[in-house]
């Protein structure tokens, strides 16, 4: 695989935004990657390879090379580092925000407050910029149970249309960052492959601004 472009791309609402714009630079997937149980997936180029991860796992496999290019969205990058990536297109797609959220009216807590969250780094960040101390309770997932039952004061999460906070008696607070999506590439790949790759990110680009 190393003479071909690998493209890595996580399932769910990014691939399925991220397809047009591909086809728009003329790459399609042979297989459907919701159907197939391949993680490497043929295109209509027999040079061109997607590569199914996790969405949380797309920089770190561009990071090291293991894919040349990939989409990422903001919110994982901002988690990641981004180190050792280019980051050369804002895709406009899986448009979110990174919010604070917590149940209405809730005074800020005495003492140290604690925030549960899966983006520790940026939480953290957040919090650090603003001089204030919070305890990070890490989670991996329903971030909205942890106020429920007295586990934190608040959450940091992606909210889009806040439908899930809002049924569970939570509101947005504080906005830290828009999220969407950008298409990513290895530094090394971009010296290798220049030609391909600018090519790639030219159409991509064009096919955003269209």
């Amino acid at each position: 695989m190393s003479n071909a472009l690998t493209i890595a791309l996580s399932k769910g609402r990014i691939f399925k935004e991220t397809l047009p714009l591909l086809a728009a630079a003329d790459i399609v997937p042979v297989d459907d990657p919701e159907t197939s149980r391949k993680l490497i997936l043929d295109t209509n180029h027999d040079d061109v390879k997607l590569v199914i991860i996790r969405a949380s796992d797309v920089p770190t496999y561009v990071g090291y090379g293991a894919a040349d290019v990939g989409v990422a969205g903001k919110d994982v990058l901002l988690e990641h580092g981004g180190e050792g990536l280019y980051e050369p297109v804002d895709l406009k797609i899986a448009c979110c925000r990174l919010m604070v959220a917590g149940p209405e009216g809730t005074p800020n807590a005495h003492g140290r407050m604690k925030i549960a969250t899966k983006y520790v780094k940026s939480t953290r960040r957040y919090y650090a910029d603003r001089q204030e101390q919070v305890e990070i309770i890490k989670l991996y997932g329903s971030m909205e149970l942890a106020p429920l039952v007295g586990l934190a004061d608040r959450i940091v999460d992606v909210v889009d249309t806040g439908n899930t906070l809002k049924a569970n008696g939570l509101v947005p607070l504080e906005h830290i960052a828009d999220i969407s999506s950008r298409l990513v590439v290895n530094k090394a790949s971009m010296k290798m492959k220049h030609a391909r790759i600018t090519a790639l990110v030219n159409r991509l680009q064009a096919a955003v601004s269209a």
